[in-house]
């Protein structure tokens, strides 16, 4: 198969130096370039750079314009998956969910204007995660077929709303807990359980003043500043919290959390709140896929030096949701901010705690996340 979803033609080596030689002799794409603010490039019907203007060049770190010409979008901003076909960019598996191939295919298929976002994973600085809007506009020109290709750089502003749209998330979750134990505390006349609903306020609120540590640390510095503080917990002591949590939690009304019903005496040295936000974050994304009256499962695989955390629902991962399910940005739903739910359990899961986060889905055997971290 030459491609999974664009065309893979390209120009001849002689017509796309005409194409060329055409855009830089035309004073109109070339007013057009030298007048437009933001990053614009111009693209054949084979979707290849023709023309690009100054500050896409100077984005793309490039000071010969040549050095791009011919070349697609995604090869010259160095797409990870942009040469996994051998027809390059807009080929592979992962470009059926790339906005800037929907946009750029929609726009030239249907001869209008289209707008997408687009998160994309350059190579570039040990593999960096950029986030664009795309706008691509198709042009008639001389009885030439062109493309006008718009991308504005929102990377910064989608890496901040999407740390505030999880950060707020999450208090939203440990405040629920907090008050529907606090609810239950007022109707108690039971000693043993005053003391249980008590726990589970002080437990909520160490989580809380957690949160706020880890979301300032992130939103001024990043993750290479964070520095976890270490502490022994057991495993039932994290099953404990996490029925505690999700017993009041709005996720999990009218549906199931399926715990080990024995005690796991395994101890673990780790950060505990980073822990369970990564076990809490897994449950809720399996919550949002599970109907009313299904149940969520929750168990752990201990081996010899680590133990693994597993998270099982019922449904399913579409396999074009799957490749990219923990790439930054990425997001089924179409606004920005999102996509950083199970990018973050490998933000803290991985380069925090040093664990390893992984999935598997199938239509016969569900969706289970796991979480494996040393002792």
């Amino acid at each position: 198969m030459d491609t999974y979803f664009a065309t893979p033609d390209r120009s001849s080596e002689d017509e796309l130096k005409n194409e060329i030689e055409f855009i830089s002799n035309n004073s109109v794409i070339d007013g057009l370039l030298h007048s437009v603010s933001g990053l614009l490039a111009v693209l054949n019907s084979q979707r290849q750079i023709l023309a690009v203007n100054s500050m896409l060049l100077e984005m793309l770190k490039i000071d010969d314009v040549e050095a791009v010409l011919g070349f697609r979008p995604g090869e010259a901003l160095k797409c990870v998956h942009a040469d996994e076909m051998p027809a390059g960019c807009g080929t592979s598996k992962y470009c059926s969910t790339c906005g800037a191939a929907i946009s750029i295919v929609t726009s030239l298929t249907s001869d209008i204007p289209a707008e997408k976002e687009c998160a994309i994973t350059t190579k570039e600085n040990s593999n960096r995660d950029l986030f664009f809007r795309v706008r691509c506009v198709p042009i008639q020109y001389e009885q030439k077929r062109l493309l006008l290709l718009f991308l504005q750089d929102i990377t910064y502003q989608q890496r901040l709303t999407a740390l505030e749209r999880v950060f707020f998330h999450d208090i939203n979750g440990i405040i629920t807990g907090l008050h529907g134990a606090c609810h239950l505390l007022s109707k108690s006349m039971d000693t043993d359980e005053i003391r249980d609903l008590s726990r589970t306020i002080q437990t909520c609120s160490l989580r809380l003043m957690s949160e706020i540590s880890v979301q300032q640390c992130l939103s001024n510095t990043g993750t290479t500043a964070y520095q976890p503080i270490y502490t022994v917990i057991s495993v039932t002591q994290i099953f404990q919290e996490l029925k505690a949590l999700f017993g009041n939690h709005a996720a999990s009304k009218n549906k199931s959390l399926v715990l080990p019903k024995d005690d796991v005496n395994i101890a673990l040295n780790t950060e505990p709140s980073l822990l369970l936000k990564i076990l809490t974050n897994m449950i809720i994304n399996a919550f949002e896929e599970t109907p009313e009256g299904d149940e969520v499962r929750v168990w752990c695989e201990p081996s010899e030096d680590k133990i693994n955390f597993l998270v099982w629902n019922r449904k399913s991962i579409p396999p074009d949701v799957a490749r990219r399910i923990f790439q930054r940005n990425f997001s089924t739903k179409a606004k920005i901010g999102r996509g950083l739910g199970t990018f973050s359990m490998k933000l803290f899961g991985e380069d925090i705690l040093g664990g390893a986060v992984d999935f598997t889905t199938s239509e016969k055997e569900g969706t289970v996340f796991c979480f494996s971290v040393k002792k």
